[in-house]
């Protein structure tokens, strides 16, 4: 019975791990737009790259028996094409401090996926062995990679605001941990369920905080011309003296009504020239 479900529960995990390693993509669409990768943190898909790199070598027949855990080899070979690619746009807009910081991080990773694939090839000679030393540090890097949320999750009930830990990233990690961790105690392989013992409790508390806070919306900034609309609409005695200036200017040249005089003046100016047609017409 087992077996009939791990299979089924396989496929469903391979697509649940499918949508969390795409739901980045409208992150970095937000960052290509934008040019910054504003306070979004490149931690998370690096240590997800070194998760990619070890559990995909733990399900190829090097370390496995045969194809057991084909499953896990498809969707972690496609997780290690797009985190590789996140963190290749990441690299591209970030500042030169952060870009630092990126290759630091990931120098270390690719050593220690290196060191973990040539010392499980050539010192051990057996699969049983195998799968405990690359299972071990696979192990070791998932829990990492399912803890790193904790820094977002610690960003956001400082500030209240869900704006940097994404609903679907959050959602689609619930998921995929929670499947993988059927999947696992289906295959009775403690190394692909231990992790996600950890993963699954952690994304419930993701979702949790994200119904808490997704009241805050990401707030943007007023124009300038908004401000200066409602600074003049809601509080109109304290306008500047340059506007005060303006209107006593406009107000001066309003049409005023022609005084008396003027009238006056204007009256014989039109009787004498009236005299002035009569006299040309007598003399004709």
């Amino acid at each position: 019975m087992d077996q009939k479900l791990r299979l089924p529960v396989g496929i469903l995990g391979n697509a649940a791990s499918m949508l969390l390693y795409a739901a980045p993509i409208l992150t970095f669409s937000r960052v290509i737009r934008k040019k910054s990768t504003e306070e979004f943190s490149c931690t998370p898909y690096i240590i997800a790259l070194l998760n990619c790199l070890l559990y995909t070598w733990y399900g190829l027949p090097v370390v496995s028996y045969k194809w057991e855990n084909f499953p896990v080899v498809t969707i972690n070979g496609l997780g290690i094409l797009l985190e590789f690619s996140f963190i290749m746009i990441y690299l591209y807009f970030a500042s030169a401090n952060r870009k630092r910081k990126v290759v630091m991080l990931t120098i270390p990773v690719t050593l220690v996926f290196c060191f973990t694939a040539i010392l499980s090839a050539f010192a051990f000679h057996d699969h049983h062995h195998r799968k405990m030393f690359v299972g071990s540090i696979g192990l070791a890097a998932s829990i990492t990679m399912y803890g790193s949320p904790l820094v977002v999750m610690k960003q956001v009930i400082q500030t209240k605001s869900v704006e940097f830990m994404p609903f679907y990233l959050s959602l689609f990690s619930f998921l995929a941990s929670s499947l993988w961790m059927a999947y696992g105690l289906l295959s009775r392989d403690l190394f692909l369920a231990s992790p996600n013992l950890v993963g699954s409790p952690l994304g419930i508390l993701q979702l949790l905080l994200y119904c808490k806070y997704r009241k805050v919306g990401i707030t943007e900034e007023p124009k300038e011309w908004d401000l200066e609309k409602n600074y003049t609409k809601n509080m109109p005695h304290l306008k500047t003296s340059a506007e005060k200036d303006e209107e006593k200017s406009m107000q001066s040249l309003k049409v005023t009504p022609p005084a008396k005089d003027d009238e006056q003046s204007t009256v014989n100016f039109q009787l004498v020239v009236t005299d002035a047609t009569n006299g040309q017409r007598g003399t004709m």
